[in-house]
C-alpha cells in the first residue's frame, strides 16, 4: 500500500526481510540514514543484512548491541549502529559518533528512537511490527525535505 512518502510492506519470513533490505539497499548512497524502530525479534538485523547485501558488504552482519557500532566496508561504507544500550549511545555520539549520521557512508540505526535528537531531518525511517510467528510489517516513512528525502522516497515509491 502506498501512501505519499509512505508504503507498508509485508514479510512473511526472514529472508523475505533480507530481500526488502537488499533492493533497498541497492538505491541507497553516502549520507543516508536508515531509522529502525520495532520490537524484539521484529527483523531489524534482517533488514540490515539485506542493506548491507544491497551495498556490496561481503561479511556477516550482526547485532551490534554491545558494540554500539559495526562498520562494514562496500559499494559504500555502511555504519551499523545499535541505539539499545541506554546512556552508552548518548556519550557515543556527543564524542563525534553523530559525524556518522549523514557522513561519509550509510547509517542504519537500530532502535532510532532513542536517539532521535541526533538524527538528521531527512532520513527514511523503517517500523517492523510482529503480525505473527513470521510474519511482518514494515512501513517505510520518508521524513524531512530537499533533494535526499525526494531520492529516498523514489526508492520506497
Amino acid at each position: 500500500m502506498s501512501m505519499g512518502n509512505e508504503r507498508v510492506l509485508l514479510s512473511a519470513e526472514v529472508a523475505a526481510t533480507e530481500a526488502l533490505g537488499e533492493a533497498l539497499g541497492r538505491g541507497l548512497d553516502a549520507g543516508d540514514v536508515v531509522a529502525l524502530r520495532g520490537d524484539l525479534g521484529t527483523g531489524k538485523t534482517a533488514l540490515t543484512r539485506g542493506i548491507a547485501r544491497g551495498l556490496g558488504v561481503t561479511e556477516p552482519v550482526q547485532s551490534p548491541t554491545f558494540a554500539l557500532l559495526h562498520e562494514y566496508p562496500g559499494r559504500t561504507t555502511l555504519y551499523h549502529f545499535d541505539a539499545w544500550m541506554s546512556g552508552r549511545e548518548v556519550g557515543f555520539l556527543e564524542s563525534g559518533g553523530a559525524q556518522l549520521l549523514g557522513g561519509d557512508g550509510v547509517c542504519v540505526v537500530e532502535w532510532a528512537e532513542r536517539i532521535a535528537p541526533y538524527l538528521p531531518d531527512a532520513r527514511l525511517e523503517v517500523v517492523l511490527a510482529h503480525l505473527g510467528p513470521t510474519r511482518r510489517s514494515l512501513r517505510f516513512t520518508v521524513l524531512g525535505a530537499g533533494e535526499r528525502a525526494e531520492r529516498l522516497a523514489g526508492l520506497v515509491a
